[in-house]
């Protein structure tokens, strides 16, 4: 049976105090083709009993005015430049969108994946698929369930934050609906700083070769399978022990032996293994896992405290699925690690050379994409009902996300969606290391 959630009201929020008015330039990473959706958060909460539902909506839309001051471009709109050599955005506090929801939905039905990838979509009901037409690129949605918890949704354009950005603007708009702070007190202040990530003039050329933006050919119908064939949500949790299990076995498979992995690297090689022996590609075909890198810390000068537009470039361990296979765990773990070890300052500029020059995109063929929300901080962000008692996506699907557990510090749960004929063996493997 279908869950019904009726929207109550849906107005646009804007800037609580007067905001710049002026056009902003955005970088030319966040400019990247592949970036211009949007990321949609579900958060679930516990609500004690006696809350005031309608106290926690004035709250919630007060704190999100408050918190558009500060990041006021999120309240602006975004549009391509006159020349197309990347985006800008449109600030006069045009406003984000705000919407509340009642939902016949119980608080239990999250403690499993859902039964198809779009269960959860009308839990942020207005999906913004283009940008560049005039959508607001931020909307919100509050959704009481049935017994008086609570969902919050919110979509957040990609071009505008990454994830360490989205983190820091959900924690301080959280902070202003449950705390008597003032915008000034937020910490980090943001920052806008995009020039950072520009082309360094004159232009000049690299020796980095970007596998991740390589086409690889197609010999298996990778993408019309993914596109025609229906995905089934898959969600697994791995505690620490689970953790510590993999990175015994990657140190028993992997030369040279005085290595050693993060839970991270062990885990990803993991599902990407599982993932790849799951789904029956020929031995012969080149598959990528793609990963974000933070580089705030990797490039001169360093990133300011506070910057969240996008500063993150796609790590990629590749080979083929032959190899993936029986060249065990450590082989696999060793490709991702020596992925994140490539990237310095160098790297990160021929990036930046490549999307701005010859407007470098990665091609899906053979790829999963694993992307970490598990060291965000999502986890924490409290809007007066307590912490979430689960975090993830609107929409499970092929991209494979390494989320937070609740009340877990050293656990995390692995959401992807698989295609349905291959996720049985998927689960199989994947709680199956030794197999």
């Amino acid at each position: 049976m279908e869950n019904s959630v009726h929207v109550k009201e849906a107005i646009v929020i804007k800037p609580s105090e007067p905001t710049p008015s002026r056009v902003l330039s955005l970088s030319a990473l966040d400019s990247q083709l592949f970036l211009r959706f949007t990321v949609e958060y579900l958060f679930v909460f516990k609500t004690r009993p006696g809350l005031d539902q309608s106290v926690i909506t004035a709250r919630v839309k007060a704190a999100l005015a408050k918190t558009l001051v500060p990041y006021y471009p999120l309240a602006g709109r975004v549009r391509a430049k006159p020349d197309g050599s990347s985006l800008e955005v449109v600030c006069q506090a045009q406003g984000a969108v705000f919407m509340e929801a009642v939902s016949d939905i119980r608080i239990n039905d999250f403690n499993r994946a859902p039964r198809y990838v779009t269960q959860w979509r009308k839990l942020l009901s207005l999906h913004v698929a283009d940008v560049l037409k005039g959508a607001p690129p931020l909307v919100v949605q509050l959704t009481w369930l049935r017994g008086g918890d609570a969902t919050l949704g919110v979509g957040l354009n990609h071009c505008l934050c990454d994830g360490i950005g989205s983190a820091e603007f959900l924690n301080s708009f959280a902070e202003l609906a449950t705390s008597q702070s003032r915008v000034a007190d937020l910490k980090p202040r943001p920052i806008w700083d995009r020039h950072l990530f520009d082309p360094i003039k004159p232009s000049r050329c690299y020796s980095a070769s970007h596998l991740e933006f390589n086409r690889v050919p197609d010999l298996c119908g990778f993408t019309s399978r993914f596109s025609n064939e229906r995905l089934t949500p898959t969600s697994i949790i791995f505690d620490k022990r689970r953790l510590n299990e993999l990175k015994k076995l990657a140190l028993s498979t992997s030369r040279p032996t005085e290595l050693t992995f993060t839970s991270y690297e062990v885990l990803s090689a993991h599902v990407w293994r599982s993932w790849a022996r799951s789904l029956n590609f020929p031995s012969n075909q080149i598959l990528k896992l793609l990963f974000s890198i933070n580089i705030r810390n990797r490039v001169k000068p360093v990133v300011p405290s506070g910057f969240y537009g996008n500063a993150f470039v796609l790590g990629c361990a590749q080979t083929s699925v032959k190899d993936l296979a029986e060249k065990g765990l450590g082989y696999a773990a060793m490709l991702i690690k020596r992925a994140k070890e490539r990237v310095d300052n160098e790297y990160v500029r021929s990036v930046i050379e490549s999307v701005s020059q010859s407007r470098a995109c990665p091609d899906s063929v053979g790829v999963l994409i694993l992307s970490q929300w598990s060291r965000l901080g999502l986890e924490r962000v409290d809007f007066g009902m307590g912490k979430p008692v689960h975090v993830g996506p609107i929409c499970s699907d092929r991209y494979c996300l390494i989320l937070p557990v609740h009340n877990q510090n050293d656990a995390v749960r692995v959401m992807v969606a698989v295609p349905t004929s291959g996720v049985v063996k998927y689960e199989y493997l994947v709680k199956s290391p030794y197999s």
